[in-house]
């Protein structure tokens, strides 16, 4: 997929997920989450105050388990969770 249509298929994804009036499980929160972190600011982590350690930690594994995609690589398995759960 071309560079620009990548980027624009993301962010279109993004706001449906955003979007969507279900409810997705935890850990598939996590690893949006996760992908979205990769993919617009690779291999970042930031603190939240007052965030809850265990939260923290949770969102410290998912990143942990993307850390080797690249942006681009980040990008499409966020556009393909994304269908996969829409979809449902």
């Amino acid at each position: 997929m071309e560079k620009e249509a990548l980027h624009t298929a993301f962010w279109e994804a993004f706001k449906k997920v955003g979007e969507a009036k279900q409810e997705f499980p935890p850990d598939v929160l996590l690893r949006f989450y996760a992908l979205y972190k990769q993919a617009t600011q690779e291999n970042t982590f930031s603190y939240q105050k007052g965030e809850h350690e265990l939260v923290s930690a949770f969102k410290m594994n998912a990143l942990l388990q993307v850390k080797s995609m690249t942006s681009d690589e980040a990008k499409i398995a966020y556009i393909t969770i994304a269908n996969e759960y829409l979809s449902k």
